[in-house]
């Protein structure tokens, strides 16, 4: 793949627009790494990683980084970015390194399972450098961590809130932080960490390197670049390429009432035989309960959430990658820049409410030139949901019919005959002959095959005969209902809490209900703190959650109307800042 998706050469009259996405080279040379001019051991590393040509986003971001411009980049999940910072960062690092043991080198990200990730690339990318990577989050011990920062580290890889957690302890020295990289920007500010990034960055040097990537461009993004940025290189990966990538992702759609939607998982799993899958939900309750669910169907189902502690969910990440498990069944947040070779299939169990959250999710597959499939599961009343994606994407989404059970024996009866020709291909038939020999006796050969394929296939089939009913147009009284939603939105009363708490702004189409949490400032507690918990324990995204406000000894927290019961059910004797707090609903 050539770099032909951004110029990372813009005037600095150019500075205030995303570079063109026409190509900057018109010749048929095709770049390599040897071309960005990298280190020779950083060569030597990718060559044994079998990497063979730059990504469009390395391409683009690896030159101007390696001329230590400030970096402002756009690139969605699976793009190859992590090695367009890694690299750069590590040829840079040498320079810097030996004068003393605090890092050089600070990389930011939104969760545990990236961190982890982009911690593991930089060790492989800079084997040859002998260089020392540490990454540092949340679930984890600190006082291994602090071990490790004290025998001395090169590169540390944090969260944002463990990051500041080691800031304020001194164990995290920024004193000679040459680079810092932010990656998922946007996520971060989702999940309430803007004033954690504010604290580091004014923490590090005025003259460090500032690199930020982000799936979108907001302008709070924006914002953070022209506040802590100079004159940053702003590339982007063009519409094209995304386009290409998302072709080779076959995307349909089912449409299901709430009631069948786990059969209707099941069949179409059934049908499809996916080699490993994802499947997004909403909440962690919905998570452990879909998947029971799908192990009682027989499926090797594993859960990932914001409740689980980090050796469990390095178990079941190690289960996924190891085969012993096909099913990864998880929130959004938990599955933040997870990155499974296997994986074929990817599933929203519901419609997500932001279209781009939609792109983020299936651009798990897809990757490399692999081709994947996007199946999403929507209720009646989700339908419309689905145009906001089409509009995005500019590609459609198959509106299809949940395979019936005919449909379903039809691909048992092809796979008990896949299964047959696979063991006549065998050696050691010989062995039963015996017994083919003595049935021949009485009856003849052709009875005696038919008999033993229907013990195989039935051996193998479960016992699913219920036709999921099709949902495929609107229900009239919930089309009308969401419109009276609409005529509602601004009328006095309409939320569910007016005057001191405001929620303008938000962008919800239903009313705002209030959450009153027994913990506030005298406590230590910040508005990250509570979309972090929120977030990750209940399964909300950052723009449901809000308006917030902490008073000394409690806080309001504003979250959909629809979801408060649950929110207030989940939160409820949920840990925030390492304590055990009450919810309930507030009332004025």
């Amino acid at each position: 793949m050539s770099a032909n998706d951004a110029d990372p050469t813009r005037d600095t009259a150019e500075a205030g627009a995303l570079s063109n996405d026409e190509p900057a080279d018109a010749t048929d040379h095709v770049v390599t790494f040897a071309d960005l001019d990298l280190r020779a051991e950083l060569l030597g590393a990718l060559d044994d990683l079998g990497y063979e040509e730059p990504t469009p986003i390395q391409a683009a971001a690896i030159p101007p980084m390696l001329a230590g411009s400030d970096l402002l980049g756009q690139a969605a999940t699976g793009t190859g970015k992590t090695a367009a910072f890694a690299l750069p960062v590590l040829d840079r690092l040498e320079s810097t390194r030996g004068r003393s043991t605090a890092p050089t080198a600070l990389v930011l990200v939104p969760t545990r399972e990236l961190a982890m990730q982009v911690s593991e690339a930089i060790f492989k990318y800079g084997r040859h450098l002998g260089v020392k990577v540490v990454p540092i989050y949340g679930g984890q011990p600190i006082h291994r961590q602090l071990q490790q920062l004290d025998r001395g580290v090169d590169v540390v890889v944090a969260t944002p809130g463990r990051a500041v957690d080691h800031v304020g302890r001194g164990s995290l020295p920024l004193d000679d932080v040459r680079i810092v990289v932010l990656d998922e920007a946007d996520e971060m500010l989702d999940m309430g960490f803007a004033d954690d990034l504010e604290t580091i960055l004014q923490s590090t040097p005025d003259e460090r390197q500032t690199v930020l990537f982000s799936a979108t461009l907001p302008a709070r993004i924006n914002a953070i670049a022209k506040r802590y940025q100079r004159d940053p290189v702003r590339i982007r990966i063009g519409a094209a390429e995304r386009s290409t990538r998302n072709e080779l992702i076959s995307q349909r759609a089912y449409v299901v009432q709430r009631a069948h939607k786990a059969a209707a998982l099941g069949r179409v799993l059934d049908v499809e035989s996916p080699v490993a899958t994802i499947v997004f939900c909403r909440t962690r309750g919905e998570v452990d309960q879909l998947t029971v669910t799908m192990n009682g169907r027989g499926y090797r189902a594993e859960a990932l959430h914001g409740g689980m502690d980090q050796m469990q969910r390095d178990r079941v990440m190690g289960r996924l990658r190891d085969g012993t498990a096909e099913l990864l069944i998880a929130t959004d947040v938990a599955a933040r820049g997870l990155d499974i070779d296997t994986l074929t299939h990817v599933v929203n169990y519901d419609v997500p409410s932001a279209p781009e959250s939609y792109v983020h999710r299936i651009g798990r597959v897809g990757r490399a030139g692999r081709e994947g499939v996007a199946i999403t599961l929507a209720e009646p009343r989700e339908q419309r949901l689905l145009g906001n994606i089409e509009r995005l994407t500019k590609q459609q989404i198959s509106i299809e019919t949940v395979p019936t059970v005919a449909d379903l024996r039809e691909r048992r009866m092809a796979t008990t005959s896949e299964a047959i020709r696979s063991a006549l291909a065998d050696d050691d038939l010989d062995d039963l002959a015996e017994i083919v020999d003595t049935l021949a006796n009485d009856h003849e050969i052709r009875r005696i095959a038919l008999a033993a394929v229907k013990l195989a296939h039935e051996s193998a089939a479960d016992d699913d005969d219920v036709e999921i009913p099709d949902a495929r147009r609107f229900d009239r009284r919930d089309t009308k209902r969401d419109k009276g939603r609409h005529r509602d939105r601004g009328k006095p009363g309409h939320r569910a809490a007016p005057g001191s708490l405001d929620d303008r702004g938000r962008d919800n189409a239903e009313p705002t209900g209030y959450v009153y949490v027994a913990m506030g400032r005298s406590a230590g507690l910040r508005p990250g703190d509570l979309v972090g918990a929120f977030a990750n324990e209940a399964g909300l995204e950052g723009r449901q959650i809000g308006p917030i406000r902490i008073a000394d000894h409690y806080s309001v927290v504003g979250v959909p109307e629809r979801d408060a019961e649950r929110v207030i059910g989940i939160m409820n004797g949920a840990t925030i800042r390492g304590k055990s707090t009450k919810v309930r609903r507030f009332t004025q």
